[in-house]
């Protein structure tokens, strides 16, 4: 069977084809579709025409290659940045109607499930109990566990875009805003911090391309050298290099190893987010996983299939097409 997930978030719009049988879902082909929101979100979240515009188009070509890949179980959903939106119902409903889809939402909670499930699959059961961390557009995933299924999930309103856009304005922002930034994620990881201290997980893992990204620009291999190249974040050359995003506007800051140009505006606020973690839950370093939600989404699919095959969508043809 060839099933399709499609996951909408703050930049891009990316879709991967799998062929599934008994065993682990084959990958047979992905594409990224770039929406940019950060660029015409309100500062209250809400999603204005010109980003439900960029979102109906992305969605649209994503759609159109799972019928080019005869994908017979298409899975899309948006995340926090629609999920959180004042007005996401009418948005929903617009990109339905511009492309027949209508894309579902994922609580915070159910994204950390997911993409703990495939942390745990791609660590394997050496890793022991097991902590992830999950950087997004509009939040941020902690889970951790023991088992396939974690034993504690949450989701913080602390992703990089949101916290870029709510709270590190200016390019680049002055250094008492980074400040207040850094006071406020230590209030909102508080709690969290210290069960994880508590807990004391023998492997911290990361997850996101925020995260992907921070690890090359302090060394690691980049992501076209394979993904089972070993990844790591360390704590002290990210804090080094917090100081060098700081002070940097975001077109220089897109010319750093592992930065990308949609991603620079928001990439500091990503390492102080980042740090801000490893710092408060006593981690010198994270390993960097490439599996994340989208796989996690797969393989609840194979590994569930009376429970999820219902929530597979109908690739009907939008209105006025036909």
């Amino acid at each position: 069977m060839r099933i399709g997930v499609l996951d909408v978030g703050s930049n891009t719009a990316q879709l991967v084809v799998a062929d599934v049988g008994d065993g682990v879902p084959l990958p047979v082909h992905a594409i990224k579709e770039p929406v940019r929101l950060a660029e015409v979100i309100g500062r209250d979240g809400a999603l204005c025409a010109e980003a439900i515009d960029r979102l109906a188009t992305a969605v649209g070509a994503a759609v159109a290659q799972a019928r080019r890949w005869e994908v017979q179980e298409l899975f899309a959903y948006a995340t926090a940045v629609v999920r959180d939106a004042p007005n996401r119902d009418a948005a929903l409903a617009g990109i339905e109607a511009r492309t027949g889809v209508r894309l579902g939402t994922l609580s915070g909670t159910e994204e950390a499930e997911l993409t703990f499930l495939a942390v745990r699959r791609w660590m394997g059961w050496r890793a022991g109990p097991l902590l992830l961390l999950d950087i997004g557009g509009g939040s941020a995933e902690i889970a951790y566990g023991h088992d396939l299924a974690p034993s504690f999930a949450v989701s913080l309103p602390i992703g990089a875009a949101r916290i870029t856009r709510e709270r590190l304005r200016g390019d680049p922002p002055r250094s008492a805003k980074v400040d207040k930034v850094r006071g406020y994620l230590r209030r909102e990881l508080g709690e969290v911090a210290s069960r994880m201290r508590w807990d004391a997980p023998r492997t911290a893992v990361a997850t996101s391309r925020t995260f992907q990204q921070l690890a090359q620009l302090c060394g690691a291999p980049p992501l076209r050298h394979g993904l089972f190249v070993p990844r790591v974040l360390r704590r002290e050359e990210l804090a080094r290099q917090i100081g060098r995003l700081g002070a940097l506007t975001a077109a220089k800051r897109a010319r750093l190893p592992g930065i990308s140009a949609p991603r620079a505006r928001q990439s500091l606020a990503g390492a102080l987010v980042a740090h801000t973690m490893l710092d408060m839950f006593g981690l010198d370093e994270v390993t960097i996983c490439p599996w994340a939600l989208r796989e996690g989404i797969l393989l609840r699919r194979v590994e569930s299939a009376g429970s999820w095959a219902g929530r597979a969508l109908t690739l009907a043809e939008p209105a006025g097409t036909a």
